[in-house]
């Protein structure tokens, strides 16, 4: 734990180092444009990711990044980051080979998680006219990972959240990317919905993409 220590400070200083005022700035406010829902997977770093500092993204991370409407403490970042911060994105980032989703594919038993996964499980029900019986293993996976957030993008929308946002005019644009952790790069899935109505046409058209992608 000491390690942890020392990289701190080192850390630290070489932020000041480039900024000396960083941290004094830092301190007064947040006032980022972007709120990020990933997987809690230790490979995906939100904010290396997209190369921003800290104070320029709102961060909300749980196993699959899932958007479920039970879940309080999602919805709580949500409107904390809408309503408050008045952040104009929402970026809903999975990753290729998440462990949650393979998990689910594979019909693994792993304890209390089985519970949360039920959700993944749900995005395979619903799509399941589109997953072939006997296709590849990592393949399978990873189109569950892309449909995933097609749904999670649907999920972050139908809240009264973001329809009380673009109902008063507030400027706010929903997002589904995917990560890889082969090379670092990130793809946008094409789900990038500014109003509700909208979000029914781009969803089947990203869904046909995906599809097409892994026929």
């Amino acid at each position: 734990m000491e390690d942890l220590f020392k990289k701190n400070v080192a850390w630290a200083e070489s932020v000041k180092k480039s900024d000396p005022t960083f941290f004094e700035q830092l301190s007064k406010q947040q006032a980022p444009e972007y709120l990020w829902i990933g997987c809690s997977d230790s490979r995906v770093p939100a904010n290396e990711i997209v190369g921003l500092m800290p104070g320029e993204l709102f961060v909300h991370r749980n196993v699959a990044n899932m958007v479920v409407h039970s879940d309080l403490n999602c919805l709580s970042v949500m409107q904390y980051a809408v309503e408050y911060l008045k952040v104009k994105h929402v970026i809903v980032c999975g990753h290729y080979g998440c462990g949650g989703v393979k998990a689910s594919v594979e019909r693994q038993r792993l304890g209390l998680i089985d519970n949360w996964l039920l959700n993944v499980q749900d995005v395979q029900y619903i799509h399941q006219s589109f997953l072939k019986d006997g296709q590849d293993s990592a393949e399978l996976i990873s189109k569950v990972c892309e449909l995933n957030v097609a749904e999670q993008v649907v999920n972050v929308c139908k809240t009264n959240i973001i329809k009380d946002a673009w109902a008063r005019g507030q400027e706010l644009t929903v997002h589904g990317w995917i990560y890889s952790i082969a090379d670092g790069l990130l793809r946008d899935l094409g789900v990038n919905i500014t109003h509700i109505q909208e979000m029914r046409a781009k969803y089947h058209v990203a869904v046909e993409e995906i599809n097409k992608r892994y026929s």
